[in-house]
């Protein structure tokens, strides 16, 4: 079983819901209706599915450079990993449609998927689909909620985008980490400037909109959360790790920022789920 949840990064999944109930309730969605359970279950296995197919299309990659990945060291064999992950695609896009979810944008955020495992390796720019990806997951719950003709998605658009803007910058960031040397500058600008963009947008709502005490400190959370992993970013090496680790636990605070408005204690659990999420890195690797 263990081999199964390092194959699909079962680490970060939360940070899949998180995703998902932020959207949600952002576009007007009630806790009480058992759509978002359907659509928690949906984003699940596209992103377990997705992560699955990974390392299924990475084989050869991963037979020469990480033989201990659950395929090349035979703990599952490539065609079981095929199997399931593509099953579990197909099952994640038809729950989420029949959950109400809009067709379209659920057949563009699986063809991101696919898109990103086929050219993550051979082109650099890959990393702006893995933040479509997230940006399309938002939009997907957020159709639910709310038809596409009555602009539902839209509601959460701001949201979805400085969301995928971070997820791009952990992926700069994340790319530099089997490299073991210092960012380039240039690298680590654009990295650092995609990472704060959440805190940007979140602070310039608050002070036009007026934030609680409360929303404010959870834009104070995810200021230091970033500015405590940039730094570690600025080091290098191994400690490159260590940063993305916390970045992609960092997820929740983003989502924390965005549900802040409609919800300040659903923002706070998102926050205390920050740490678990970091400590269970260290059981099921995050990348």
């Amino acid at each position: 079983m263990r081999p199964w949840l390092h194959i699909a990064r079962i680490s970060n999944l939360p940070t899949v819901w998180t995703n998902v109930t932020a959207a949600w309730f952002l576009a007007g969605g009630a806790l009480a209706d058992v759509r978002l359970a359907w659509l928690l279950f949906a984003g699940s296995l596209l992103y377990t599915g997705g992560m699955i197919l990974n390392d299924a299309m990475d084989v050869k990659f991963d037979r020469k450079y990480r033989p201990e990945r659950p395929i090349p060291s035979g703990q599952i064999t490539l065609r079981a990993a095929w199997a399931v992950g593509v099953v579990m695609l197909l099952t994640g896009a038809t729950i989420a449609a029949f959950s109400g979810a809009h067709p379209k944008i659920t057949a563009i955020l699986v063809a991101g998927i696919v898109l990103y495992n086929l050219f993550h390796k051979k082109w650099a720019g890959s990393v702006i689909i893995m933040g479509a990806c997230r940006l399309l997951l938002y939009l997907m719950a957020a159709s639910a909620v709310v038809p596409f003709q009555a602009a539902g998605p839209l509601l959460v658009l701001p949201y979805a985008v400085a969301l995928g803007c971070y997820i791009v910058g952990i992926s700069v960031a994340a790319r530099l980490e089997s490299k073991k040397g210092v960012l380039p500058v240039p690298t680590a600008m654009l990295a650092f400037a995609l990472l704060y963009t959440p805190a940007v947008f979140c602070a310039m709502r608050f002070s036009s909109a007026g934030g609680s005490p409360l929303q404010i400190v959870v834009l104070g959370v995810f200021a230091m959360l970033v500015a405590y992993a940039t730094h570690s970013l600025r080091k290098g090496g191994p400690a490159i790790g260590n940063a993305v680790g916390w970045l992609l636990a960092g997820i929740a605070v983003v989502d924390a920022l965005a549900v802040a408005s409609v919800s300040v204690p659903l923002a706070l659990g998102f926050v205390a789920l920050t740490p678990l999420l970091r400590f269970w890195q260290r059981w099921v690797a995050a990348t």
